[in-house]
């Protein structure tokens, strides 16, 4: 599902040169939940910023799904990303203007679809995290926990390929983060999608098929 091969990507500050990832070679097969590591500054933010397409390595190669992130351009990589790619954030990202149920259904109208057919399949993700009593409430209303489902929710309306998940349970309890590990998790072995989590706890970690330590932007082995 993802490939990088010998991938480095270097940023320029001032007149020194960071290298974020340096040689980097990582395969992620299709239906893996893997889960990402490593101190500040170890490259897994710029790992997950290039598997989403976000941004594109100074050399070497990132396939995503088949596809070559380098030669697909600005509009091919906007295709990527709203139709193959569901993005979770840590801090949630939700729109603060719209209703749950319209955030949850706003990629599928960004990409051409009526709300006949983007409302009912937002509204069949709010059951399925526990949230349908929350439809017209708006993000500010919400706990936490409640708002991550929603950004989960949103990420899956699409229906995925790829999840990458950004620190997803950073700012809520223990309780309430199992919630949102055991539905990536349920995500990646009953609908076969792959699922990368970027994070620092060691027991969500553990929720992952494979863990993979970054250090100084190469695998730490």
């Amino acid at each position: 599902m993802i490939r990088f091969d010998d991938v480095r990507k270097i940023y320029t500050q001032g007149t020194r040169e960071v290298r974020a990832l340096d040689g980097l070679t990582l395969h992620v097969p299709r239906g893996e939940f893997l889960a990402v590591m490593g101190p500040s500054g170890s490259g897994k933010s710029t790992f997950l910023h290039l598997s989403g397409g976000l941004d594109l390595p100074t050399s070497g190669g990132v396939t995503v799904d088949g596809q070559s992130t380098a030669t697909l351009g600005d509009d091919g990589l906007t295709l990527l990303r709203r139709r193959k790619i569901g993005f979770v954030f840590q801090f949630f990202n939700l729109m603060p203007t719209l209703r749950v149920v319209e955030n949850i259904a706003l990629p599928l109208l960004l990409d051409g679809n009526g709300n006949g057919a983007a409302v009912p399949k937002a509204e069949a993700l709010l059951e399925r995290v526990g949230l349908t009593s929350r439809r017209d409430h708006f993000p500010d209303e919400l706990s936490g926990g409640e708002m991550q489902r929603v950004a989960i929710a949103r990420a899956l309306v699409i229906d995925p390929a790829l999840v990458l998940a950004d620190e997803p349970t950073g700012n809520l309890d223990s309780a309430t983060g199992r919630g949102i590990l055991e539905l990536l998790k349920e995500v990646s072995e009953k609908e076969g999608r792959t699922i990368v989590m970027v994070t620092h706890d060691e027991a969500a970690a553990k929720w992952a098929k494979r863990i993979a330590r970054l250090r100084d932007g190469k695998l730490d082995a």
